[in-house]
């Protein structure tokens, strides 16, 4: 019997690339709302209470609006916003943050899915804290560029169709960004990091780094220590891999138009700084990508169903 999925906001940006990725499939069925019912919040309720699964595609109130509608102790819930990835009661989306994390995604009814920038600072930072080579209130900065897909729809026609002719654009430079909260909290962190984020001339890709002072970490970690710790936290992950740092360069687009995700642990042993670096795919890995992940593992399903681990 197939796990029926309901996608409200299936007309965005994640929403419409998600329901692109479960069309053909047999294990799953999908429910849809023409035009007209999608804004009937009769109609919305009534296939929110129907589903086994609902993914929220939303704004942040929007999302916490459709909870509310649900009023059965069935229906399991993705959301894919802002809204609840810090919130009490909610299990965090990112399969490989903890080793039992796949485990708890399972057994979860409400599944918060992680930012696409969130994603590539914690793949690269949650298991060098857990593991006491970087202290939870060390000074970390995260530096990471996104394609113009990242935007949503308005961003997307901006950059499309002419009305911006700028290769590169740094923004949130009040240091106030929304997705801080879960970088922080599901880093284990005490403070937030110092977070810089950019939009560049490409549709989809991001390149996210988070430089380190090897030397002045208490533990004072060789690039060999951090790369170990990365290897050993996603030697099962077929989705995420650790590559050779000795690289001159990191590519945006490596993984644009895929699943996976690579991590590279760059730098000088001489001088004792490393470059930590990630690649994704901002609709990818980032967004779309985990909440099928997501949905395959609370569906009891092949957690790569639907996906694409490389370019064609």
């Amino acid at each position: 019997m197939s796990v029926s999925v309901f996608i409200d906001g299936a007309v965005g940006t994640t929403g419409l690339d998600i329901r692109e990725r479960l069309a053909g499939r047999t294990d799953l069925a999908v429910v849809t709302l023409d035009e007209a019912r999608r804004k009937d919040a009769a109609a919305r309720e009534e296939a929110l209470n129907d589903c086994d699964i609902a993914i929220l595609c939303l704004p942040d109130d929007a999302a916490r609006e459709a909870v509310a509608l649900i009023r059965n102790d069935r229906t399991r819930v993705i959301d894919a916003s802002t809204a609840h990835r810090v919130a009490e009661g909610w299990t965090y989306g990112f399969a490989e943050l903890e080793p039992d994390q796949a485990d708890r995604i399972a057994a979860a009814r409400f599944v918060a899915n992680p930012g696409c920038y969130p994603t590539a600072f914690l793949a690269l930072v949650r298991p060098l804290v857990r593991a006491g080579l970087v202290p939870p209130d060390w000074p970390l900065s995260f530096n990471a560029v996104s394609g113009y897909s990242g935007g949503g729809k308005a961003m997307i026609a901006e950059f499309e169709e002419g009305a911006t002719d700028t290769a590169f654009r740094a923004y949130a430079l009040g240091c106030a960004h929304k997705h801080l909260p879960e970088m922080r909290a599901h880093a284990g962190l005490t403070h937030p990091p110092i977070f810089a984020p950019a939009v560049a001339r490409l549709l989809r890709g991001m390149l996210g780094e988070v430089p380190l002072p090897l030397l002045h970490l208490p533990a004072a970690p060789t690039l060999a220590d951090i790369e170990s710790v990365l290897m050993e936290a996603y030697a099962a992950s077929p989705l995420v891999r650790v590559m050779p740092g000795d690289v001159a360069t990191a590519v945006i687009e490596e993984h644009a138009g895929t699943d996976g995700m690579s991590l590279r642990v760059c730098g000088n042993a001489g001088t004792g700084q490393a470059r930590l670096v990630a690649t994704l795919d901002n609709l990818g890995k980032g967004a779309g990508g985990a909440a099928v992940q997501n949905l395959n593992i609370m569906a009891g399903l092949d957690p790569l169903a639907g996906l694409t681990l490389t370019k064609e």
